[in-house]
């Protein structure tokens, strides 16, 4: 399938008059890298929804159409935006794990290791009883089957997945479970108000999400870039973290653009009535822990929503909200594993390894589709009031892309050039130094996607609404 073709399949998901189509437009050479998947096309097309969705609201607003062009080049520098972050003047740190990665098992079965946060790294080396070296994991690994030994890091709460075929997901009972789940979910979930677009009393608001407040509780990738690409049209996103949780300092810079960010120890009871108080006045509660996490600390859709009439309660997993992998952690490369999209790039490359995507396309896709429907959700309070509910996964993501025909690895595949990457950077000084990032893909005639703030330092900022 084309990105064409993409956008207007996603844009009728949403229910979107296929007219509004005409407004944007793909440019730009080849859109893929070396992969079986249509990776691309996935890049440009997630964007592009979310450009056209943006686009939808400001003329809801002020009446206005305007056009959008999409690079297909831009979109695959964006979804690779973490590594080619610089400060000044220096690549970032790389943030992996030296452990993290593929080994074989005894049973010659491959399995997979994210040992990126401290704490998943040490219970990792406790349950394999070795040293922080690669060669002493390799070894310890070769003592156990990797279905076992993925079962026992699971129980432990740690990060990790045995390869496996396409064939075996599908019959997987997580698969299974969330087989005839949508891409993106999109529902009404209780009673609230009708909240016009136009909320700053009359006035012709200046961005799509002019006077949208939301409140970014997510980490790492996927969600983050939802909320950034929240940011870049306008919306007042503050990102609330705590000094205890682990962050990776390049995915905080680079997807923290547009924010600002408090920090709130949601384990204290002075943390928690602050939070509530910030719901009082938010539109949009995001969240991208396990589900039934957040619902312990009272938190769940149903109690914000009856907290704050109106809400839109948006949610992101890994492995989707219903079935027995629900309650387990998961990062893009893990789904990637677990799904055999891993198993089947390493087919392409004639590998008896594992391989992997380009870049982290669940992660980015998702994020993108998370912002389309959150917008879509916010559309919908507009019109006919009532509390939200927007979820989406990394799998059900992956389940959409391994569902489009496959490619040759190198067919119309080009790497990005170094001028090309030039070509999309941007620079903004912020707390961490000077740092240059990919800037937005999408060109917008009337309401250009920026960035009114740079990435902040995390709990830069006080925990309040502007």
């Amino acid at each position: 399938m084309s990105a064409a073709a993409l956008l207007a399949s996603l844009w009728g998901m949403g229910g979107g008059k296929p007219e509004a189509l005409q407004q944007l437009r793909f440019s730009g050479e080849s859109a893929q890298l070396p992969s079986t998947f249509q990776v691309g096309d996935v890049a440009s097309a997630s964007i592009a929804v979310q450009a056209l969705m943006a686009a939808q609201l400001w003329q809801d607003r002020d009446g206005a159409e305007q056009k959008i062009t999409v690079d297909r080049r831009h979109a695959l520098a964006m979804f690779k935006s973490d590594r080619y972050l610089s400060v000044n003047g220096k690549p970032a740190d790389d943030p992996w794990s030296k452990i993290a990665g593929y080994y074989q098992a005894g049973d010659g079965r491959w399995i997979q290791l994210h040992t990126n946060f401290p704490h998943h790294r040490d219970g990792v080396l406790a349950i394999l009883q070795c040293a922080d070296e690669r060669t002493e994991v390799a070894k310890a690994i070769v003592g156990w089957k990797a279905a076992e030994l993925e079962q026992v890091l699971a129980d432990a709460d740690m990060c990790a997945s045995m390869i496996r075929t396409e064939q075996e997901w599908k019959a997987h009972p997580q698969a299974q479970a969330i087989a005839d789940l949508p891409l993106f979910e999109v529902r009404r979930i209780g009673d609230g108000p009708v909240v016009p677009l136009n909320q700053g009393g009359g006035r012709t608001p200046l961005r799509p999400l002019s006077g949208v407040r939301v409140l970014d509780l997510s980490r790492v990738i996927a969600a983050p870039v939802g909320a950034r690409t929240l940011a870049q049209h306008g919306a007042d996103v503050l990102a609330i973290s705590a000094a205890h949780l682990p962050n990776i300092m390049p995915l905080v810079m680079d997807t923290g653009r547009g924010k600002r960010s408090a920090q709130l120890d949601l384990r204290d009871a002075g943390g928690r009535q602050q939070l509530h108080e910030l719901i009082g006045g938010a539109d949009v509660f995001l969240q991208a822990y396990r589900p039934g996490s957040l619902s312990r600390l009272g938190y769940s859709a149903e109690e914000l929503c009856a907290l704050r009439p109106g809400l839109i309660h948006v949610s992101l997993s890994a492995y989707g909200h219903v079935g027995p992998w629900a309650n387990r952690r998961g990062f893009d490369s893990l789904v990637q594993s677990a799904s055999g999209i891993a198993d089947a790039e390493g087919q392409a490359v004639c590998s008896a390894a594992p391989g992997k995507l380009p870049f982290q396309a669940l992660d980015h896709a998702t994020g993108y589709l998370l912002a389309y429907a959150t917008m879509l959700a916010l559309q919908k309070r507009a019109i006919e009031g009532g509390s939200w509910q927007v979820r989406v996964s990394l799998a059900q993501t992956g389940r959409w892309l391994q569902a489009m025909p496959r490619r040759g690895l190198h067919e119309d595949a080009a790497e990005l050039r170094a001028e090309e990457i030039a070509g999309f950077l941007q620079t903004s000084n912020s707390g961490f130094g000077q740092i240059q990032t990919i800037a937005p893909v999408e060109k917008m005639s009337l309401t250009p996607a920026r960035f009114e703030l740079p990435a902040p330092v995390l709990g830069q900022h006080a925990a309040v609404w502007m």
